[in-house]
């Protein structure tokens, strides 16, 4: 059985509603795809704005970073964030080669050479 299976809510739905005609459930099926789009259009047209402004990252642009996570590497960062224990290696990869592999310590934070 599979675990998001709800087999219950399936039949509570049928024994309570009745059918939609097929020719009904198509056209609303259509209306929903070409809002879909039309919303989706709408978003990637907001990330574009949002970049071409200097906002691509909000967290910065708002102040919701300090200037310590600013001088760290989007690795360090992740790192930081989901609270690494220890110590660890980040690899940094260009294609199928490595370009770099640092030491990482989560108590001793490197900071990024730019």
């Amino acid at each position: 059985m599979a675990l998001f299976e709800m087999k219950w809510l399936r039949r509570f739905v049928r024994r309570h509603t009745n059918p939609i005609p097929e020719h009904r459930a198509d056209l609303w099926k259509r209306r929903l795809s070409i809002g879909y789009a039309i919303l989706a259009w709408q978003a990637f047209g907001l990330v574009c704005y949002m970049v071409f402004t200097g906002r691509n990252d909000w967290a910065k642009h708002y102040g919701y970073k300090s200037e310590e996570d600013l001088a760290l590497s989007p690795a360090q960062q992740f790192a930081k964030h989901i609270r690494v224990e220890g110590s660890g290696k980040i690899i940094r990869l260009s294609g199928f080669s490595k370009v770099e592999e640092v030491p990482f310590d989560s108590n001793t934070v490197e900071r990024v050479k730019d």
